[in-house]
């Protein structure tokens, strides 16, 4: 059992979900998924499971994201598991952010991706010390999926669309500011509160018992400059606030959003500002329709070669520039699909 890349143990009265690929940092694939959904289905009909908890082996992740280069490879070769894999992923996604039952995710180390639909749809998200959180998907020619679209732009101080655009990391101290999660508690202590889970324990009562505070945020120190930059309904607009603000910090950002994919940039503002006013099923429909237009176009599979196949770091995207991606294209994103949209029934 150990060796399976997900494995699953029913404690008492806990089910307890555990991510098993530390080498590949806990990288998301297809089969796991097809293993983790099923067996939560199972665990809400038990009348002996009370709650449901996540955690990783392994020091330096949780989850750093889906299996991008088998995602690539199905792409390249027009395999229907490239999308096929989102549409299992969605799904659980959704069941997460619906479950019946207290869901615990413990994160401690990097959450990127897939890992963060794991997690951050969680009832009680809790933040390890070396909790590392990112969604860096512009810098690969995607978007921030995994319901991104939902909580991204319901962040404060325009919080999710700095991380969006930008890739930028936050650290546990910002996760409670944020309230990407709930509680912070050193990784030492995972297992006294999965202990006090399994005896059938309140998950607040058992998880308040071993929290603490995580000093202070360093997010916090610029919310006020990224409220200000980062409010306009169009990068443009964005980056002509960091242009006029000429600061260490905005000419650091800018340099950074002009490494990244202009159609991701785009594409992704306009699915923030979109998610903003809808659910979370209309946002992870809108995910879906988004991805299959990703999964047909050239920068996904430019920005895989250039950051994990060849590793040379320059992309060449196309369009090269912001002002080249017309709105006509990036609406083309947005279009219902002829045939297998993403439902819930």
């Amino acid at each position: 059992m150990i060796d399976e890349e997900v494995f699953f143990e029913t404690i008492g009265s806990l089910g307890l979900i555990k991510l098993n690929r530390p080498k590949a940092l806990n990288a998301l694939t297809l089969s796991m998924v097809r293993k983790i959904h099923p067996q939560m289905i199972k665990w809400e009909k038990s009348p002996v499971i009370k709650t449901v908890a996540i955690v990783a082996e392994g020091e330096k992740a949780f989850c750093a994201g889906g299996d991008i280069r088998a995602l690539h490879d199905w792409g390249k070769s027009n395999d229907d598991e490239a999308t096929g894999f989102y549409k299992e992923e969605y799904l659980l996604n959704r069941y997460i952010k619906r479950y019946p039952k207290p869901y615990v995710s413990f994160v401690n180390g990097i959450v990127m991706g897939g890992g963060v639909g794991l997690s951050v749809h969680a009832s009680h998200r809790i933040a390890g010390e070396n909790y590392s959180f990112a969604m860096p998907e512009t810098g690969i020619g995607l978007f921030p999926d995994v319901g991104g679209t939902f909580f991204l732009p319901r962040l404060k101080y325009q919080a999710g669309i700095y991380l969006a655009l930008t890739g930028s990391r936050i650290k546990a101290a910002d996760a409670i500011f944020l309230e990407t999660a709930t509680h912070y508690i050193n990784s030492d202590n995972f297992n006294k509160v999965i202990e006090r889970l399994s005896q059938g324990l309140d998950a607040d009562q058992a998880i308040e018992e071993f929290s603490s505070k995580p000093g202070e945020s360093e997010f916090k120190k610029i919310s006020a400059f990224c409220e200000m930059i980062f409010k306009e309904e169009t990068v443009e607009g964005i980056i002509k606030n960091l242009l006029k603000e000429n600061s260490d910090l905005s000419k650091k950002l800018l340099s950074i959003i002009k490494k990244k994919s202009p159609t991701s940039l785009k594409i992704s503002l306009k699915s923030l500002r979109a998610g903003e006013k809808i659910d979370f099923e209309e946002c992870m429909k809108m995910e879906f329709r988004m991805v299959n237009k990703v999964m047909s176009d050239h920068d996904f599979y430019e920005g895989v070669r250039a950051l994990i196949i060849d590793k040379d770091n320059e992309p060449k995207w196309n369009p090269k520039n912001i002002e080249d991606v017309k709105d006509d294209f990036v609406n083309e994103f947005f279009n219902s699909l002829a045939v297998n949209e993403l439902n819930f029934d």
